[in-house]
């Protein structure tokens, strides 16, 4: 346990005890600032203060208590990882349907978390090894993953200030008219945990735009941008307006193959045992650089099928009604 003692600048009267932990603390991440505060580690004028939210006045004397970090317990593991890009702060990773992000129920290793540790030991000192956002184990697609903590400490601020890019390919149930915007609040379904569900009263803002890619006979590819990343979010917003993912097992329908589609095509689509989602596009400013970075990776192998499989089926449609 090591201790940090000081007194709150005049100038930071009026702000938050988090916040001016964190103009303080520069070398500490925020999150753990705050969980000192709430573990009763943080004393403001020799008293113990456990609100990150207190409002402080300016010349408050300060006392921190910072435990010293403790490694991960979880396996390093020698797990194959596709890097888009890296340097001495952060990477940005392709990550394939199937592999989980981080170690949880039903899934104690076998991660990306257990790959970055591997390839990486240095981020066992860091919160989650470096991870500062996820994609479900059945999605595809891109990833940023910090070096160090003030550059995940300054990823998360981009995250939460909706200050990085994120688009994504979906391929959905049923023929679109037209792009639009969904904007409903997600929170935990009230029997399901595994599950979340729209609740504008009790859940957390959620912003999905999305365009229409190219149309099918039953299906529509799409192309969604985040402005906020909840759990599932995606996956849910298409649900709720009746346009779930193909091959959601959670939140989409049984599959129904269009009247007349070959066994070839229909193959293909009942091959495909995961949701159509694919994080393609990734864009922020650099933490340590400012410099505007943006990357791009095409579908994998079973999205471009399945597109190629509905494609054909639309054509051979298309000349059925033409003879």
């Amino acid at each position: 346990m090591t201790e940090w003692s000081g007194r709150v600048p005049l100038d930071l009267g009026g702000v938050r005890l988090d916040g001016i932990l964190g103009q303080l603390i520069k070398e500490v991440s925020r999150a753990r600032l705050k969980t000192c505060i709430e573990a009763g580690l943080v004393q403001v004028n020799g008293e113990v203060v456990t609100r990150a939210r207190q409002v402080l006045l300016g010349g408050e004397s300060l006392t921190v208590e910072l435990p010293e970090r403790e490694e991960l317990t979880y396996e390093a593991q020698n797990i194959p990882l596709d890097i888009v890009y890296e340097d001495e702060g952060l990477l940005v990773i392709n990550k394939p349907a199937g592999l989980v992000v981080h170690p949880g129920a039903g899934n104690s290793d076998g991660t990306l978390l257990n790959a970055l540790l591997f390839h990486y030991p240095e981020s066992a000192s860091l919160v989650r090894a470096g991870i500062v956002h996820r994609l479900d184990k059945m999605t595809s697609g891109l990833l940023v993953v910090a070096k160090t903590e003030a550059v995940q400490l300054a990823l998360t601020e981009l995250l939460k200030d909706h200050d990085v890019a994120r688009i994504y390919d979906a391929v959905v149930v049923g023929q679109m008219v037209s792009g639009g915007t969904v904007e409903a609040g997600i929170a935990r379904h009230g029997t399901d945990r595994t599950k979340m569900t729209v609740n504008d009263h009790a859940g957390r803002e959620a912003t999905t735009h999305y365009r229409v890619a190219e149309k099918f006979r039953a299906h529509t590819h799409i192309r969604c941008q985040l402005e906020t990343g909840r759990t599932h979010q995606i996956r849910v917003h298409m649900a709720h307006i009746n346009f779930p993912l193909l091959g959601d097992a959670e939140y989409g329908r049984r599959l129904t193959l269009p009247r007349g589609m070959s066994a070839e095509n229909a193959d293909v689509l009942r091959a495909f045992k995961r949701q159509a989602l694919h994080a393609a596009q990734l864009s922020f400013e650099h933490p340590l650089t400012s410099e505007e970075l943006s990357f791009e990776v095409p579908l994998p192998d079973d999205m471009q099928a399945l597109i190629a499989a509905l494609q054909h089926d639309t054509e051979e449609f298309s000349q059925q009604m033409v003879m």
